[in-house]
């Protein structure tokens, strides 16, 4: 089902499969201050989330399972799971095997908590904060500046939603993600960090307003990333705890993939 299209849009199209229904650009706009940051700001008014993505329509799920998620709930247990099939590396430094003339993994010796510390408290809004939209629209024009491989492929997509977060499961994103717990872990990045999806293909890019600022608010987000199953976060490449949490603090975008 198509619907109202702001105006000023370069030519496109619409791409609908079941029930979800996007707009595609026919290609990718890289006017950011004339094109995507309008689109960002009306983005409440309009219902329309505009992102980097292209025609990757699924299956969708229904929003009712991402509302079903009791976030504090989930994440305890799947913490304490964690824990109990990690904790083993996490004690021993002895290097793992690896290739001759390959470089030793880095020994990771994991969180710093022993059961689940909560979540991450929300970082202060501030008037220096930039809005969600005006980060959404500086890390838009940075993967357009300099990411072309990533997103190749890629154009200006208008999905209709009222949260940036609903939208891998509106669309039905073709990913190996727990999307209801990455979209309810989204909505509430929302919230806290003045998160917003920008782009989905092969990865999930997301912009952030308000970042943690300190090591130990870092330490906490870090594990609801590590939480969220996404393959790039300490696995692929193997990356210790401590060194991922350590880039969180003042970092205006995230990614996640999952394989």
């Amino acid at each position: 089902m198509n619907f109202t299209l702001p105006e000023g849009l370069p030519p496109g199209r619409f791409v609908s499969s079941g029930s979800a229904c996007v707009w595609v650009a026919d290609e990718l706009p890289c006017d950011v201050d004339g094109v995507w940051r309008p689109l960002l700001s009306m983005q409440e008014d309009t219902e329309l989330v505009p992102l980097l993505g292209g025609t990757f329509l699924s299956r969708p799920i229904d929003l009712a399972q991402i509302s079903a998620v009791r976030l504090e709930d989930a994440l305890t247990s799947d913490f304490a799971e964690y824990r109990r099939r990690r904790l083993p590396w996490w004690t021993d430094p002895t290097p793992e095997p690896v290739p001759e003339g390959t470089a030793p993994w880095p020994h990771d010796p994991g969180p710093p908590f022993e059961t689940w510390p909560g979540l991450a408290p929300a970082t202060p809004v501030t008037d220096t904060a930039p809005s969600p939209a005006d980060a959404a629209a500086h890390t838009i024009g940075h993967l357009i500046a300099t990411n072309p491989y990533e997103l190749a492929g890629c154009s200006l997509v208008l999905a209709p939603a009222q949260h940036s977060a609903d939208i891998p499961a509106l669309l039905g994103w073709d990913a190996e993600a727990p999307l209801p717990l990455v979209c309810a872990l989204l909505r509430s990045w929302e919230e806290r960090f003045g998160a917003r999806v920008v782009g989905m293909g092969g990865r999930l890019f997301v912009s952030v307003a308000r970042p943690p600022q300190t090591a130990a608010h870092a330490d906490l987000l870090a594990l609801e990333h590590v939480l969220s199953t996404a393959d790039n976060i300490v696995d692929d490449p193997p990356t210790p705890f401590p060194e991922y949490a350590a880039i969180l603090p003042q970092r205006t975008h995230w990614s996640f993939w999952w394989d």
